[in-house]
Parts: structure tokens; C-alpha cells; sequence
């Protein structure tokens, strides 16, 4: 199963400058709480733009090119190609978090979306597309909290794949 965990704000920015265009710990947590005990999947680019580091109760996956990457981090596993990915995604939930080249591969096999909408537009340069109702289900919205640290109003959504929408 393969769930797409992001936010984004009201034009599918995603990105600017290989980082998060906002500031928002509100998201940071929910975040966490999303993809805690899960498998992380996400990009070179993503994986750098974190420093490279591996977060605590989760497993991380990266996807690249790059044939001897992570070599000197043997915690991290890594694939080379999408239907790799597929494969892992067989017997367990794996939580895609990035960047937008992943999300795109994958858009056709994405089971579940947890994404926050971010009220709000900010410079970017990095943008995903917009959900397709036909395929899929808004199942749950929780209104985020605005207060002095989260500035902008903001809705964690969860969505699912349509019972008989193709993938």
C-alpha cells in the first residue's frame, strides 16, 4: 500500500529551494504522528534536503540512481527503481514524503493521501498536482490550530482511492 504524506499550500506549492516554503510545527508534529512505525520512501534530493538523517521510529527508503548511495549509512535502504518500490509497498504501508518526481512516478499506484493544506501562498518552485475527485475520497478533515507559532490556517486531510477507480 502506498499513502503520499505532504503539504502543500492553496496552489500545490510543495517546495522552494529543496525545503518547505512555510514554517508550520503544527505540521512538523502531524508529521511525525503520520509516519511514526512506518517506512519512509522519498528521494535523493529529499533525503539530502534532510540532512541525511534517519528519523527516529521509521524506516527510510531512497530512492536514486546513484548505484553505491548510502553506502556509508547501513540503516538506510535503497532502491533504484520504481517497480522496486511497488514491490516493497506489497506487504507493507510505505509513507511516500517526497519530492515531487516520486510523487509523480507513483501518482498512478498512490493507494491513500495525508495531506495539509496550507491556506496561504508562498514563493516556490516545486508544485504537485491537484487530487482527482473522480478517483479519489475526501474521508476526514481536522482544522488545524492558529495560534502565535502557526500563523496559517491549515486542514490535515485524508484521502483514499475510490472502490473501483483505476489506478
Amino acid at each position: 500500500m502506498i499513502t503520499f504524506v505532504y503539504a502543500q499550500d492553496e496552489h500545490g506549492a510543495i517546495g522552494f529551494k529543496q525545503d518547505l516554503p512555510w514554517y508550520l510545527p503544527s505540521d512538523l508534529k502531524h508529521f511525525k504522528e503520520t509516519t511514526m512505525g512506518h517506512t519512509m520512501v522519498m528521494g535523493r534530493k529529499t533525503f539530502e534536503s534532510m540532512g541525511k538523517r534517519l528519523l527516529p521510529g521509521r524506516k527510510s527508503v531512497v530512492v536514486t540512481n546513484q548505484a553505491d548511495y548510502g553506502a556509508d549509512i547501513p540503516e538506510l535502504m535503497v532502491l533504484h527503481n520504481i517497480e522496486d518500490v511497488l514491490e516493497l509497498g506489497k506487504n507493507q504501508e510505505l509513507m511516500v514524503i517526497g519530492g515531487a518526481g516520486l510523487y509523480e512516478s507513483l501518482w498512478p499506484h498512490v493507494d491513500k493521501i495525508a495531506r495539509t493544506v496550507i491556506y496561504d501562498t508562498f514563493e516556490a518552485d516545486t508544485f504537485i498536482p491537484e487530487i482527482d475527485k473522480s478517483k479519489f475520497e475526501l474521508v476526514k478533515v481536522v482544522h488545524g490550530v492558529v495560534d502565535e507559532k502557526n500563523v496559517h490556517a491549515h486542514d490535515y486531510e485524508w484521502w483514499k482511492r475510490k472502490e473501483g477507480a483505476t489506478k
